[in-house]
């Protein structure tokens, strides 16, 4: 979500291998496999969690996020403004509800919110779940997303970038995972796609990454989709396991245009909204 995204576009066309979700049934290499397998035989425990179940009129629990406010820009030439207002965040029927809407705002056309636990949720390694249901159309770019608490190895991406789950609105039926570090600018990014011309934004899907000291690993709904378990860069300062050996924090955001989604067009219905369930992050027990 950083600056740059356009050149993982072209980084994407190049390396990735997408998994259709045929019958049901992505492409599962054997390594994914093997580490599923290791993965699901670990004890996890629930160490942090927001249900959004809270009735008062906001209901965002502010011991566990902050609001990054401000823009447009963010590095990638997006057009809306960040809000910290109940118009763009706010709890509804059990569920923390991102609102993104095209309005006149501190000079941008559009408002949106971008919600993170820097300070508050920081974690070395686990598993990390989103239940959530995604906005649609030209210009829309939702994400769940993590990035280093501290920059470690330096300024982005040289600390890293870890993207859970991102989805081009005019493509709703398939997200990304992927994972950005070193210097020069380096990334790992696969896709998953629905079947039978279902879309992310018809329903409820849980977005994961378990998270390793020696891998990491994508899924959706218990499927695996992309797997990486060495990360190499010309940067000698970031060797294998760096940069991901450090806290990262996570971030939820509806960003609008953008260099990788392209601006809103005719076709772009306004307001769009994210629905997220629930967010879960387990850690191994001891």
């Amino acid at each position: 979500m950083l600056q740059l995204k356009n050149q993982i576009l072209l980084i994407v066309i190049i390396n990735i291998l997408c998994c259709k979700n045929i019958d049901n049934q992505p492409i599962k290499p054997i390594n994914i496999n093997r580490a599923i397998e290791n993965y699901e035989n670990e004890a996890w425990e629930l160490v942090w969690s927001d249900e959004f179940n809270t009735t008062n009129n906001s209901g965002i629990d502010l011991s566990k996020w902050s609001f990054n406010t401000g823009g447009p820009g963010w590095g990638n030439h997006e057009l809306q403004y960040y809000t910290d207002r109940l118009d763009n965040a706010y709890i509804e029927n059990g569920c923390l509800v991102i609102k993104a809407a095209k309005e006149s705002y501190e000079n941008s056309e559009y408002t949106s919110a971008r919600l993170v636990t820097k300070n508050k949720g920081d974690w070395l390694y686990g598993k990390i779940e989103i239940r959530a249901k995604l906005p649609y159309g030209q210009g829309i770019w939702p994400a769940f997303w993590m990035l280093p608490t501290d920059n470690y190895y330096g300024r982005w991406p040289r600390s890293g970038e870890i993207d859970i789950m991102e989805l081009l609105g005019n493509e709703s039926e398939k997200v990304y995972g992927t994972l950005i570090y070193g210097k020069p600018y380096e990334a790992s990014s696969n896709t998953y796609s629905l079947y039978n011309e279902k879309t992310f934004s018809d329903d409820f899907h849980v977005f994961g990454l378990v998270w390793k000291p020696e891998g990491i690993y994508w899924y959706i709904d218990g499927q695996p989709f992309h797997y990486e378990t060495n990360w190499y860069t010309s940067d000698k300062a970031n060797e294998f396991p760096a940069p991901f050996n450090t806290p990262f924090h996570l971030i939820l955001n509806i960003a609008v245009g953008g260099s990788w989604p392209g601006r809103p067009d005719e076709s772009t219905f306004f307001p769009q909204y994210m629905y997220i369930d629930y967010v879960h992050v387990y850690q191994i027990t001891n």
